[in-house]
């Protein structure tokens, strides 16, 4: 068996250095837009942080599309333009669904910048699907004992989203999803489910191995459609499976909006530039302006 019986393409990130961590995007890319539902993927930190400092991601808008935030380490305190404020962190899932449109930010709370700490996450956008784009924003906050949990053969797979190994996890899905947190023990090996339409693997840290072909940190393996294989590991590894049904129709990513058209973006640009998305109850004094030019964060296609 070689990479290429099993792997359908190699993603390797584009790192963004925003001073105090890094960022690892793995999707959107030239030739592959999606995954399944997911369109945008990135690996936050992990980073260290001194007394007195974090993160700071300011008000901005989202259009068409669910973010998903799920911590490794760490916390994030999230607020949007419906009134939530929710803290998030290890284990747990926050999902907002943008829909017609939604404003957000993502702080580290007071309790984690009054002492030295840590910070870790995978960050994900899903597509919706067409006749769900429009739909009315919505939150939801999902606590990690709330999640399913596999546990055996020297592997434990947290579901965060959809069916997989039996179970279901609680997190509403707009499309068919999996999503899942595998965390192997040295030795330890899980198979990978081979039902969803699409679906890649990500070792976030640690080894891994794909029915014993060696597998690179931080690349997005795409895997393809139907092969059945088993993940293992050496020395003890962190994988993140993500996946679910292919969309017929493809879309459209400019800064933060996702849409199937293109003049929906276009249109969310014009709105955000003359603040006429909702603001944020508690946190409505500053905002990430539109990007000038082409934005250096995604735009395709």
């Amino acid at each position: 068996m070689t990479l290429d019986d099993l792997v359908l393409q190699t993603i390797t990130p584009t790192t963004h250095d925003l001073g105090d961590f890094k960022v690892h995007r793995s999707l959107p890319v030239q030739g592959r837009t999606m995954v399944g539902p997911f369109i945008f993927f990135d690996q936050a930190g992990p980073a260290k942080f001194g007394a007195g400092e974090g993160i700071d991601v300011r008000p901005h808008p989202h259009i068409n599309l669910a973010t998903v935030t799920y911590m490794f380490e760490g916390a994030f305190l999230h607020r949007d333009s419906l009134g939530t404020e929710q803290l998030i962190e290890a284990g747990a899932v926050n999902l907002m669904t943008a829909g017609k449109g939604i404003v957000h930010s993502e702080r580290s709370p007071d309790a984690e910048r009054d002492k030295p700490s840590k910070l870790s996450a995978i960050q994900t956008w899903l597509a919706l699907p067409d006749a769900r784009e429009e739909m009315d924003p919505a939150f939801e906050h999902v606590a990690d004992d709330r999640l399913p949990v596999i546990d055996g053969g020297g592997a434990r797979a947290r579901i965060i989203m959809g069916s997989l190994w039996g179970e279901r996890a609680p997190v509403t899905t707009y499309a068919d999803t999996i999503y899942a947190d595998i965390q192997l023990s040295p030795g330890g090996g899980i198979p990978i489910d081979p039902a969803a339409d699409e679906r890649a693997i990500y070792v976030a840290g640690g080894d891994a191995a794909l029915d014993g072909v060696a597998l690179l940190p931080q690349i997005l393996y795409v895997l393809r459609p139907g092969i059945r294989a088993t993940l293992t590991s050496v020395d003890g590894g962190r994988v993140m499976l993500c996946g679910g049904e292919a969309f017929k129709t493809p879309r459209h990513v400019w800064w933060n909006f996702v849409s199937s058209r293109h003049d929906r973006l276009m249109q969310a640009r014009e709105d955000w530039d003359a603040m006429r998305f909702p603001l944020i109850p508690g946190d409505d004094s500053e905002f990430i302006p539109i990007p000038q030019g082409r934005p250096k964060t995604v735009s395709y296609p």
